[in-house]
């Protein structure tokens, strides 16, 4: 049997293709089966091996605040005096909170 070369050929991609119309088609007919779900739910209910802190005790030695120091009214955490921005109504607020 003779062959002609000059004929164009199907290559595998082409008989793979599809047309847009059978694409759209079966966009179309796909449902959504995406649920959406906390991150922070699978997150709790997740158990680490090892995890059980109940019966350790923790000790920290907690130091009184120093002169050099004061306690922001927004934050309310302990800097140094050196991260003192401003003063609200006479009460002392960090660099953090001002900005």
């Amino acid at each position: 049997m003779a062959t002609d070369y000059d004929t164009p050929r199907k290559t595998d991609d082409d008989v793979n293709e599809d047309s847009i119309e059978e694409l759209k088609a079966r966009r179309n007919e796909k449902t959504t089966s995406a649920v959406d779900v906390d991150e922070f739910d699978q997150a709790e209910a997740l158990e680490l091996p090892g995890a059980d802190l109940s019966n350790e005790e923790l000790s920290v030695r907690v130091l009184p605040r120093q002169a050099d120091e004061f306690t922001c009214m927004s934050c309310f955490l302990v800097h140094h005096r050196s991260q003192l921005a401003a003063e609200k109504n006479g009460n002392p607020i960090c660099r953090d909170c001002a900005a």
